[in-house]
């Protein structure tokens, strides 16, 4: 069982049915099922993930991805740790990590996560403190 958090466009892609990336997204998640992985994002995620039907007045719909994402996951905050990880991340030297990753690997760091997905290809193979990987969907070893 490993102990995995999905960066935002993972559940974008799976929840708006990205021609490109959602039958991996989909399929990733079943071979986590399958082996008891345990999956993780955090509050930042929900709030990237309900901006798209919250701009378009879609009630229904941010429940529904909220809800959803509720069952799926463990969703951590952005707390005192986090934050003093944000700060380390934000201040290295050479390192330009934007803002909303610093927050995200910063979440995923202070809760010691195995493997953090996501399709963004300016944070694979960055070294975080609490972040044993950080890889793509197609990459991910599950």
């Amino acid at each position: 069982m490993s102990r995995v958090f999905w960066d935002s466009n993972l559940f974008i892609y799976l929840f708006e049915q990205n021609a490109q990336f959602s039958a991996g997204v989909r399929a990733l998640l079943g071979r986590m099922e399958a082996r008891g992985d345990q999956l993780f994002t955090s509050t930042l995620t929900v709030g990237e993930v309900l901006a798209k039907p919250s701009e378009m007045g879609d009630a229904a719909r941010c429940a529904a991805y909220e809800k959803a994402i509720q069952q799926a996951a463990v969703i951590l905050p952005f707390d005192l740790p986090a934050a003093r990880q944000f700060a380390k991340l934000r201040g290295r030297r050479g390192l330009k990590v934007r803002r909303p990753d610093a927050m995200q690997l910063a979440c995923a760091g202070t809760a010691g996560m195995d493997l953090f997905l996501t399709n963004d290809a300016r944070l694979h193979g960055m070294q975080v403190d609490g972040i044993q990987f950080i890889t793509s969907v197609e990459r991910a070893p599950l």
